[in-house]
């Protein structure tokens, strides 16, 4: 039987392989046609799985049932359209609001109650509705911090009520103070070293707070270029053990590291980072799973982008990502990198 692809979803590997994990986060994006018991189901769907060779992917419900197919009673799989009725109003909510809205005010636009709306959120964003707000918020600072010659302006443009809570989540976010930010590292100071690695030498420049940059084939000019006002400056031995550890951490990809990193982006590309740390090794997952499991099934092109954005390569492992037709897709420092990567991780899987 030929199997038919979701439009513009997921591929039928990718859907067959959530279907296997009963992921809640490819609910929406896609039915499971079981042609054996004639029901469709979300991918989540907590019945018995059936055999692979009986089961079609649909786009949406109308679809399965156009080929004769009618919703499961256990999982309604039609419900999750009024899901993403219902957080597709609480986000405008959010979006629109000029200070942030309580859990209970948006649990009340969604239509759900705060405890039900708050579990809902996090299966679908991957954070919680907090944690969407101050990410939004922080987008905004980022953006008034350009835009505006005055910081006590870009902190009420941001959308704050004082510049206590700017400045503290400036310095998380930001790993400099919002003046510093906005003025092209002006008053910070980035070192930074070289070493060679298995990938070839490598550059590593740190802030305070942990590693703003790893690259290859690159030099302090690409730092200048980047914090033109900072003061940028070869790391001597205070900076011997962080070059070290970092040598280690790209020479063995497969292991886990905890490398105080300084990087920061959008609320999406920060969740599609926090995915890629959550692929194990040796594996890969497609943009459009990766896309998914950031919280937004749609953004495929965003969540290469994000990959393309990731200032600390190895470390946040954008390598681990390809296309949904199994190409390696692209990797800021050469395909062949990616291959060796990619490559030794399989190996220490295997072995």
């Amino acid at each position: 039987m030929d199997q038919m692809k979701p439009q513009n979803l997921i591929d039928d590997e990718t859907a067959w392989t959530a279907v296997l994990r009963r992921d809640r986060n490819s609910d929406g994006r896609f039915v499971t046609g079981v042609f054996t018991t004639g029901i469709y189901c979300r991918p989540s769907c907590a019945a018995r799985h059936p055999k692979r060779e009986n089961v079609r992917f649909f786009a949406t419900g109308t679809e399965a049932e156009e080929a004769g197919l009618r919703p499961c009673l256990r999982c309604k799989p039609n419900d999750v359209s009024r899901e993403a009725a219902a957080l597709d109003r609480a986000l405008k909510l959010l979006h629109a609001a000029e200070s942030r809205p309580s859990l209970e005010q948006l649990a009340d636009a969604a239509g759900y109650s705060p405890h039900h709306f708050h579990r809902l959120f996090k299966r679908a964003t991957g954070v919680t509705p907090a944690e969407y707000a101050r990410g939004r918020r922080a987008e905004s600072m980022a953006a008034s911090l350009r835009e505006t010659e005055k910081v006590t302006d870009a902190i009420y443009d941001a959308g704050y009520s004082g510049p206590g809570r700017f400045y503290a989540d400036a310095k998380s976010r930001l790993g400099m103070t919002p003046s510093a930010w906005r003025d092209g590292g002006r008053g910070e100071t980035i070192r930074w070293a070289s070493a060679q690695t298995f990938l070839g030498m490598m550059l590593v420049a740190a802030t305070e707070k942990g590693i703003c940059r790893l690259s290859f084939d690159e030099d302090e000019e690409v730092l200048r270029q980047r914090f033109p006002k900072a003061i940028i400056e070869r790391g001597g031995a205070d900076m011997a053990d962080l070059l070290q550890l970092t040598v280690d951490a790209v020479n063995a990809p497969e292991k886990p590291h905890d490398l105080p990193l300084d990087v920061q982006g959008t609320a999406f590309q920060e969740a599609v980072w926090r995915e890629l740390t959550r692929i194990p090794a040796g594996e890969s997952l497609t943009y459009t799973a990766l896309a998914a499991r950031a919280g937004n099934p749609q953004a495929v092109r965003a969540a290469g982008s994000a990959c393309g954005a990731n200032n600390v390569a190895v470390l946040i492992p954008c390598h681990r990502a390809q296309r949904t037709d199994g190409s390696l897709g692209g990797f800021a420092y050469g395909l062949d990198r990616k291959r060796d990567l990619l490559a030794r991780e399989s190996v220490s899987k295997r072995g």
